[in-house]
């Protein structure tokens, strides 16, 4: 039996990897020349499975999937797909949560420790020919720093690990109360906000958590705080960030990720010192990418060929299979 899979894009040179696993059951990988909805839609019609990305697997496309029985997400959110449309027609939903852990924390600390020691201030004016200590301003050291991290998930947890290691006061919050054993001091999100030299934003987007940060948000951070997003670009609303920032009442930013992507790098916020500016690189590594890959790809085999994957969102599809 053969059964065909659309890959939506992909953030890696070619599908080799996805192709070759398909292949060991009989299913043969399609790529969609672009990830709109009319494209995705068109080629939904005649698939089994849908493996996407980034691109958005809307309410149309899912509608569109008649044969469809499974969508993998290549990646930990799930907020490019309409999963309670898939889950109404019994399509299981996947994802790989667990996958760059590692890589997203050690990203994050990268992106704090580049702020808070000035490496990325220092290496733009090296780079231009500005050879002078003086200009960055005083230097704090980190050990006693408050860092605040929004969602204790598993990289949150990660990412407090790691901060401990550089002698941060670690305190988080998170919608479920739950430690998760890290011994991490939990306060409300207020309370954190006030509190932190440093916030890292570890939290899924859904329609609780957009623009997580905004205005009102953003005016309880001291003036000396800086943030970090490495999750998803619509929790900051970025109007009332870079306000923030014009105004003095936020230090600088972070940011891998973005809403939209990519963004408008034309846009005077990306251009400011006191913003970094990463391109949604903190989940790879050569590691991480196989890994996703691989076992995304077997949780579409293991549906086809009439297994049960891993990781299924939408488990009440299962029920009455």
């Amino acid at each position: 039996m053969s059964w065909r899979v659309l890959l939506t894009d992909r953030a890696w040179p070619d599908s080799s990897i996805e192709q070759r696993e398909l292949a060991a059951v009989g299913a043969e990988l399609i790529e969609a020349p672009d990830g709109s909805e009319s494209t995705l839609t068109r080629l939904a019609v005649d698939v089994d499975a849908i493996m996407t990305c980034w691109a958005p697997v809307t309410e149309a496309v899912v509608r569109a999937a008649v044969k469809c029985r499974h969508i993998a997400r290549l990646g930990i959110g799930l907020d490019n797909i309409a999963v309670s449309v898939a889950t109404e027609r019994r399509i299981r939903v996947t994802n790989v949560p667990d996958y760059c852990v590692e890589e997203v924390a050690d990203h994050a600390i990268a992106l704090l420790l580049a702020y808070a020691r000035k490496v990325a201030f220092f290496h733009q004016r090296t780079k231009a020919g500005e050879y002078r200590l003086q200009a960055g301003g005083p230097l704090r050291r980190l050990r006693g720093s408050v860092l605040g991290i929004v969602g204790l998930g598993r990289i949150g947890r990660a990412v407090a690990e790691r901060a401990r290691a550089f002698g941060f006061e670690v305190i988080a919050w998170t919608r479920s109360g739950n430690d998760h054993g890290s011994g991490v001091r939990l306060v409300e999100l207020p309370e954190l906000l006030r509190l932190s030299d440093f916030v890292s934003l570890h939290v899924p987007l859904t329609a609780e958590t957009q623009h997580l940060l905004n205005r009102e948000s953003l005016s309880l951070l001291k003036p000396t705080a800086f943030v970090v997003n490495t999750s998803r670009g619509g929790l900051i609303d970025h109007s009332a960030l870079w306000e923030a920032l014009q105004a003095g009442r936020i230090a600088g930013a972070a940011l891998d990720v973005f809403d939209p992507e990519p963004p408008d790098l034309t846009q005077p916020m990306f251009r400011d010192e006191r913003v970094i500016v990463t391109p949604h690189t903190a989940f790879v590594s050569v590691e991480s990418l196989q890994e996703l890959r691989v076992r995304a790809a077997r949780q579409v085999a293991a549906t086809l060929t009439g297994g049960h994957p891993e990781n299924v969102v939408n488990p009440q599809v299962d029920d009455n299979r």
